[in-house]
């Protein structure tokens, strides 16, 4: 089943990313743990692209507009083929083509640095805008984290994209309703979310973002042809996966300790023969 490869991809990239950080003493797995579902649907079913040809003319391409959550996006790029697997223990490390924030300069698969937040939208829209008038059929997905819509130039966007009727384009918000120390709506409230995308001319869905069945069919729906652009409003939970973590905005960033990092493998080797 699609679901049942796209759920083990996400429970070893869930692995690999916490002893990435582990390793490097530093990282994000907060926004890491509750983006992997969403970028392993995408990675390991409904992007089209070859890793062996990564700048090929008629891929899909995907902006990590949450452009810290390097550990999810990492662990992606090299279970999908874009570079070696071992090459992720080098994360972080002096000289490693894995910073802190991607860069396409250095590595396959990434289509433009994101990190800034606010800044992946906006490239994206250009993106799809060059689909439009070359009439290709390339599909253009971005990640977004739910913080980053606090961002004026994200509605910039947006309202560009609505304008234009950006079919191609899908964005995917990871609603966890966390961002650095606090709660999105006690920092500055986005409610109600959905209803500002349609103000902009936006099509809008809703679904549970660990859910591997309901994003693949929400997102094969996004690859149909259609006259608007699309945000699918993914509600997660910060750190899913790892009880401690799980709607904790102090994992925004940091590193886990011996236990909680032993705690944190059992968890997932757990679910993994659930």
């Amino acid at each position: 089943m699609r679901a049942d490869h796209v759920r083990e991809r996400a429970n070893w990239m869930r692995r690999r990313l916490l002893a990435m950080i582990v390793e490097a003493g530093q990282g994000h797995p907060g926004g890491d743990l509750s983006a992997t579902d969403i970028l392993a649907t995408l990675y390991f079913d409904i992007l089209r692209f070859d890793p062996a040809q990564p700048q090929a003319p008629g891929r899909d391409r995907f902006v990590m507009s949450k452009g810290h959550c390097t550990g999810a996006l990492y662990s992606a790029l090299a279970g999908a083929g874009f570079f070696p697997e071992a090459e992720l223990d080098t994360y972080l490390r002096p000289e490693s083509r894995l910073n802190g924030h991607p860069n396409r300069t250095y590595l396959p698969g990434v289509e433009t640095n994101t990190g800034p937040l606010g800044h992946g939208l906006p490239v994206a829209v250009g993106i799809a805008i060059a689909a439009q008038i070359d009439q290709a059929d390339y599909r253009v997905f971005v990640l977004t984290g739910d913080g980053e819509l606090q961002e004026g130039s994200m509605w910039e966007a947006a309202m560009l994209a609505g304008h234009r009727g950006l079919g191609q384009l899908t964005v995917i918000v990871d609603r966890n309703r966390l961002q650095q120390g606090a709660r999105t709506e006690d920092t500055n409230a986005l409610e109600p979310l959905a209803d500002k995308w349609r103000a902009f001319g936006w099509d809008v869905a809703e679904v549970d973002g660990h859910d591997p069945v309901a994003l693949l069919q929400r997102l094969d729906a996004a690859c149909l042809p259609r006259s608007r652009p699309l945000c699918i409003i993914a509600n997660t939970r910060k750190g899913k996966g790892v009880s401690f973590m799980e709607d904790q905005a102090g994992w925004h960033h940091g590193v886990p300790n011996a236990a909680q990092y032993a705690q944190a493998l059992a968890e997932l080797d757990a679910e993994l023969v659930a």
